[in-house]
């Protein structure tokens, strides 16, 4: 690493010079604090040793300078004079460590090591932080159409306040993706953000997931564990699909929305959270309302600020946009030249109804990309039911036949549900039936 060596005594700068240089680091040395500013300025260090004494200059007062000239600058304090009060204040001040004098070279190997153990985990992160990033892209934010602006625009005036926020759209709309633009754009952007899918588990399960139990709270229990609600302290959490919450779990979470309150399974001592609550669904809660399904004061708790995003079929603008970015991040990920799409291709994605919305855009380009054997994708790349020409849109008393209109519902219901069973539930048919029919229109 590049060490600033800050100290007024030549003897001792040039004895752990010697003892840096063995250990492969870089030295410069300053023997002022004025001098070290100056070296700072035109050259970037990763350690910085400060004496707290240089001549009439104060360490302390020449450590917030050096800092705020190089925020990730890691200063060791080193001194003669060491108590603890002036450790603890030098600390205050920014330091990361502390060396009294005399020390040897295995003590200052020691600090300097821990020093770039911690560089290394930071790297670490950023890295990860980053494959996180690129592995979501935030195409589904990108929008020339004004419906979806002014979502985008109340969504962001709102991130940065606590106020729950209830994103309402279609299956595949971008409603998870939004919620954690929203994340990242609050106070509360540093902290965790912890999605929890509420069709995922039976009422009992999910229970465990979102507050945690205690051992023996039920058969399988066999440690205590915290549960999503504190995993998100600080932090967000996000209710994915809110409207297929369990009834028996609504009070509970009023209670965490209103009062931050909350006890695992199986345990009496209640808990207190700081977390923020944010909530998508595609159900009409309204409706689950008047059913009986969905708590009405539970609603009005979570719908604070609602936010709708509008279906890609009424995005037309947006669509080749979407698609040329998602081209993009897909071409780099396979290490593709993709220069974009034929004209046909591009008539293909304009005219498709996008029932499974930015998903099925999604899935639709990563196969292309996947499958493209020419620099320009085309209609051959694309899944075969966007070269059909009736997916514009199919409406009851077109002149199409009975089938076609099955093949679009089906289709639409397979992308507007989150499993098997529950479209043919929905299409009131057996899961088996449902498989043969996907079998023949090639969904």
């Amino acid at each position: 690493m590049n060490v600033l060596l800050i100290d007024d005594d030549d003897s001792l700068r040039r004895t752990t010079r010697i003892a840096l240089e063995s250990m492969d680091h870089k030295v410069t040395e300053a023997p002022s604090g004025t001098k070290a500013l100056e070296l700072l300025g035109h050259r970037p260090f990763q350690i910085a040793l400060l004496d707290l004494r240089l001549g009439e200059e104060s360490g302390l007062e020449v450590l917030p300078q050096l800092l705020a000239l190089s925020p990730g600058l890691q200063v060791v304090v080193i001194t003669a004079y060491a108590t603890i009060e002036t450790a603890v204040e030098a600390m205050r001040r920014g330091a990361v460590d502390y060396l009294p004098k005399p020390f040897t070279p295995g003590q200052l190997r020691l600090v300097l090591e821990r020093i770039a153990k911690v560089r290394r985990l930071e790297s670490t992160v950023d890295e990860l932080a980053d494959r996180v990033r690129a592995a979501v892209p935030e195409a589904d934010l990108v929008t020339a159409e004004p419906a979806m602006r002014a979502a985008l625009d109340v969504a962001f005036k709102a991130a940065v306040s606590d106020a729950a926020v209830l994103l309402r759209g279609e299956n595949g709309t971008g409603k998870g993706v939004l919620a954690r633009a929203i994340h990242a754009r609050s106070l509360r952007a540093d902290a965790p953000f912890v999605t929890v899918a509420c069709p995922s588990l039976s009422a009992e399960l999910l229970e465990s997931e979102l507050f945690g139990h205690v051992q023996g709270a039920f058969t399988g229990a066999v440690r205590d564990t915290t549960g999503k609600v504190a995993a998100a302290e600080g932090g967000t959490l996000f209710l994915d699909e809110i409207g297929d919450l369990p009834l028996a779990l609504q009070p509970k979470l009023l209670r965490l929305l209103q009062e931050k309150q909350y006890e695992r399974v199986g345990e009496t001592r209640t808990r207190t959270c700081d977390v923020r609550v944010l909530a998508a669904t595609n159900r009409k809660l309204e409706a689950d309302i008047v059913a009986g399904r969905f708590r009405e004061d539970l609603f009005y708790r979570l719908n604070v600020i609602e936010i709708t995003l509008p279906p890609l079929r009424e995005r037309r603008g947006d669509i080749l946009q979407l698609a040329e970015r998602l081209t993009g991040f897909f071409a780099r990920q396979s290490g593709k030249t993709i220069t974009g799409f034929s004209e046909e291709a591009r008539t293909a994605l304009l005219r498709h109804s996008w029932p499974g919305n930015i998903r099925e855009l999604r899935n639709a380009i990563e196969r292309a990309v996947i499958l493209a054997s020419a620099p320009e994708l085309g209609v051959a790349d694309l899944p075969p039911s966007l070269g059909r020409p009736l997916e514009a849109g199919i409406d009851v008393g077109a002149r199409v036949t009975l089938e076609q209109i099955e093949e679009e519902h089906v289709r639409r219901i397979l992308s507007a549900t989150a499993t098997i069973e529950e479209a043919a539930a929905v299409l009131g048919i057996d899961p088996s039936t449902l498989w043969r029919k996907r079998k023949r229109f090639g969904l």
